[in-house]
């Protein structure tokens, strides 16, 4: 009987360390939201939900690319630190998709944004042309963060040169400023809209879902 007497103790002392074992996972898997790029900084955004995406890409990486694993837009990414011309994001990515197989997103911030300052509660630009919404294809979309202001719309028309469209991608509207299958073409209009001021992003358009073709304000 003597040695039963102790069980309880013993028993508390495992669930506590088995509760304090779960607690160090669960605190392991929260995975921070992704810090902004700098102002004029191309940010790479490679898409990696599992960890051994993550360790293929880092393994793949040179060390002097700095690499953090974070949250954008609900989906798990790896960070790799920003680059100060679109040309070198362009070639990472190249890299990226061509060696590990995975996709990625590149992201930019103007050097100013004094003309397009986030505002709450961002509300859809004026629609011209209504669509059942719908995928887009195999290809890149170039997405513009409007920030409640529809009146941008003329201004991303002018940049392009032509129709701007309204998306939703990762449960948040953008204007759509060029869909297309040529990738020259989607980085040099990315780069004309950072050019701009304005905030772009560069993304698989398979996972752009498309509201209206044509928007105005």
């Amino acid at each position: 009987m003597h040695r039963f007497q102790n069980l309880p103790s013993v028993l508390g002392l495992a669930i506590a360390g088995l509760i304090g074992g779960m607690s160090s996972v669960l605190a392991q898997k929260t995975i921070p939201s992704c810090q902004p790029p700098n102002a004029g900084e191309y940010l790479l955004l490679v898409v990696s939900p599992t960890a051994n995406n993550q360790k293929q890409l880092r393994s793949a990486l040179p060390p002097e690319l700095k690499t953090i694993t974070c949250k954008y837009l609900n989906e798990t990414v790896t960070r790799v630190g920003g680059f100060n011309k679109i040309d070198d994001a362009n070639r990472w990515a190249r890299y990226v998709s061509n060696i590990v197989g995975l996709s990625a997103i590149i992201t930019t911030r103007p050097t100013t944004t004094a003309n397009v300052q986030p505002q709450s509660q961002p509300k859809p630009p004026q629609q011209t042309v209504s669509y059942n919404p719908q995928a887009l294809g195999e290809g890149y979309a170039v997405l513009v963060d409007y920030y409640n202001r529809p009146e941008l719309v003329n201004s991303v028309q002018q940049v392009v040169g032509g129709n701007v469209g309204f998306v939703s991608y990762g449960q948040r509207p953008y204007l759509l400023a060029v869909y297309t299958t040529n990738q020259s073409e989607a980085y040099n209009t990315l780069q004309k809209l950072n050019n701009g001021g304005f905030v772009a992003s560069l993304v698989d358009s398979r996972k752009v879902i498309l509201l209206r073709s044509t928007v105005r304000f």
